[in-house]
This record gives structure tokens, sequence and C-alpha cells, in this order.
């Protein structure tokens, strides 16, 4: 595809990316209006995210294989689609006071959202030449960080006009990007079985509800004791059980949702690994505030101060997602995944060895942004979309896409039980 094609094509792109990637990052602002409004206690707050983030993991696989099977450029369109209108169906929620519904639109726009980033990733190696691929796959992944910078600034200008605008500005943005993306988008051929594996879809949907409502369920002031209270042990079950009859049922299926060549190449295992090994870094993110909280609380350091800590690390997200690709065009994947991994690790251990100190500590969570940098984004991408064929390749995106988020959660998990049973 020549140049005057492909940037229309990588804008449409982005910006389907970056509306998903800001769902959660603007939400920060409006909790506190959002609790007062409906009368919610925490816990119930809580749900806003987690079953966004539940329907997003159920919606990749799903959504991903619609686009393998009819084409990328509708199931984009349709994942775009119903992010917007889960927008809709969470502001009207406001105007009549119905958190049920809310919750019901935040699912829509989680199933719908799970499939915009691996059906983009795909729909660039549909347009862009292989040789440029990387700089595309890193400027896609810059648009996590970018959210999480614009997203809180974005809502705090929002917010003083009702917290439903930061939904209601999805609808306009949403329709605009449909109707670019059905006139500039290639349109893919279809495979030529159009046949859905819906036992497999209704098994693999099974296992991941009853493991996300496992580590939701786990209470690690219990200690390792956490595992075996309340309903886990009936969630874990549950999971191993479906999970068994995913694989089963998989290996039997002609049109299976997850094919097995998907897993048969090393490379492909090897990557699928580096995404649960850094959906489980990034989770560790998530506690730097709560960290330099604890380490400098006593010093002045406040709840709200503590929260600006993570800026450096998605600004070093951000600006090296793009540096990551280009490099990965001009030296491949390998080294660059190699080079991430091992600034990341230095990058933990900074942190490990200086969070006594404030400002070092800072310097070195942005180590592990550019660590992150160099893994969330193109390398790994760049990888599923070489070793894998057009027909399978938005799966085999979305598959990497489950994996980290798999990762998230045991590496949260994992934390969790740390800092219940250290202190």
């Amino acid at each position: 595809m020549d140049k005057k094609r492909t940037g229309p094509v990588l804008a449409i792109l982005i910006a389907g990316v970056l509306m998903g990637a800001l769902d959660i990052a603007i939400l920060s602002p409006a909790l506190r209006s959002i609790q007062a409004g409906f009368g919610i206690d925490e816990r119930a707050l809580s749900w806003i995210i987690s079953i966004y983030v539940l329907f997003s993991l159920i919606g990749t696989p799903i959504m991903s294989k619609l686009a393998d099977t009819f084409g990328r450029r509708s199931v984009f369109a349709l994942d775009i689609g119903l992010f917007g209108l889960g927008s809709l169906v969470v502001v009207a929620s406001g105007f009549i006071n119905s958190w049920p519904l809310l919750l019901a639109g935040r699912a829509v726009q989680g199933f719908g959202g799970g499939g915009i980033f691996p059906v983009a990733a795909s729909a660039i190696g549909d347009t862009v030449a292989p040789e440029k691929r990387g700089s595309a796959l890193g400027a896609l992944g810059a648009m996590f960080g970018a959210a999480f910078v614009v997203g809180p600034i974005l809502g705090a200008v929002l917010i003083p006009f009702g917290w439903q605008w930061l939904f209601l500005i999805n609808v306009p943005i949403s329709i605009l990007l449909i109707v670019l993306a059905m006139r500039i988008l290639p349109a893919t051929a279809p495979s030529e079985t159009r046949a859905l594996d819906l036992p497999g879809i209704l098994l693999l949907s099974a296992f991941l509800v009853s493991f996300s409502l496992s580590v939701n369920a786990l209470d690690f002031s219990r200690g390792l004791s956490a595992f075996i209270a309340g309903n886990v042990p009936w969630y874990l079950s549950a999971a191993a059980v479906f999970l068994a009859a995913t694989i089963l049922h998989e290996r039997r299926s002609r049109s299976p949702l997850l094919p097995a060549s998907l897993f048969a190449g090393k490379r492909l295992k090897l990557v699928y690994g580096i995404a649960l090994a850094t959906g489980i870094a990034e989770s560790s993110m998530a506690f730097i505030p709560t960290l330099a909280l604890a380490a400098h609380g006593a010093g002045g350091l406040s709840p709200a101060e503590s929260s600006y800590l993570l800026l450096p690390l998605v600004l070093a997200m951000s600006v090296f997602s793009p540096i990551s690709g280009r490099l990965v065009d001009k030296v491949g994947p390998g080294p660059v995944m190699l080079t991430g991994s091992a600034v990341l690790a230095l990058g933990f251990l900074g942190i490990f060895l200086t969070w006594s100190t404030l400002w070092p500590m800072v310097g070195a969570s942005m180590l592990v942004g550019v660590g992150m940098s160099a893994l969330l984004g193109a390398p790994i991408r760049y990888v599923v979309l070489a070793e894998t064929s057009e027909q399978e390749r938005t799966v085999a995106q979305g598959l990497a896409n489950m994996f980290t988020s798999i990762g998230i959660a045991l590496g949260a998990a994992a934390i969790g039980a740390v800092s219940a049973s250290s202190g």
C-alpha cells in the first residue's frame, strides 16, 4: 500500500486504540462523583472497572476470531460501534439512576473494546510493509502510555459538566471512526469457512469468568488461607474444569476458536510466555504510588501526590514505544526484547534499592517504563505477525492480549499476597 493510503489507515487505527485505552484512564477523576450519584460503597464502585476488564478479556478472543473469519475492517467497525453503544448505555444509566444499567453498559464497552487492539495490530499486517511494521506497531503501543497522560487531564476538564460527559464524548467519535473505517480501511478477504466454534466460545468464556472471579475473590488479609476461603475454591475448581474442557473441545473442533497451529511454533510459545511475564510486571506498576506513600507519607507525601508518581513512567513508555518500534524495523525484535527485559529488570532492581529515597525511585520507575515499551508494544506484535498466516493473525494477536491480561491478574494477586504477609 502506498504512503498516501497508509497514513489515513494508521490514523484511524491509532484513534480507535487511543479511545479504548482512554476509557479506564479517564475514569479516575469521576469515580467519586459516580459513587456519590449512585450511593454505592467502595466494593460496588470497583465493579465499574472490574466488569469492563472481565468483558474485555472475554471479547478479545471472540472478536479476534470474528475478524479472521469475516474480515478485519468490518469487525474493527463493530468493535468501535459496541464501544460507542456501551458508552451511550452508561450515559442513560446516569439519567435514570440505574447502577445495573451502568454495569451493563460497561460490559458492552469492554466486549467491544477487547477487540480493538488485536484487530488494529492485524490490520497493520494487512496494510504496512514488513520493513515498516515495527514503527507502526510502536505507535499503537504508545497510545496506552499517552492515555494515562491525557486521560486524567481530559477527565478533569469534562467532570465539571457532569461525569456522563466522560462517556458521551465517545459516541460522536465512535460514529466518525466507523464511517472512516468503512471508507478507508482495506477489506480483507474472509476465510473459506464461516463456521464459528460456539461451544468453544462458551467454554473459553466460562473459564475466563471463573478465573477472574477467583482472582477478585482472594482476600490476602487471610494470608495463604485466602485460597481456601469463601467461594475461591469453587471458582478455582470451575476454572480448572472449564480450561480442561476448552482444551479437549478445541482439539476436536473443525473450526476451533484457538487453532492448534497457534501453539505449535517455538517462537509463538515464547512470545506468549513473554506476554504473560510482561503482564505480571505491568501489574506491579500500579503499586508504585502505594510503595511511595508507605515510605514517604510520614514526610508529607499525600495520596494525591503519590498518584502522580506514575506520570514519569507512562511518559517514558509513550516516548520509547515508537523508538522501540523503529529499532525493531532496523535490528529485529530479538535484540529489542532482550534489551528491554534487561532495562526492565534494572528498573525494578533500582526501585528495590532506592524505595526509601523518592526521586531516585522515580528515576528507576522510568527505567521500568522504558523496558515495558520494548516488550508490550511493537516487538511481541511484530513476531506474531511474522509467525502467523493472514487467516489467523488476529486470533494470535488476541492470544497475546489474553496472556498479558492473565499475567496482570496473576501479578496483582501475587503482589497482594506478599503485601498481606509482610506488611
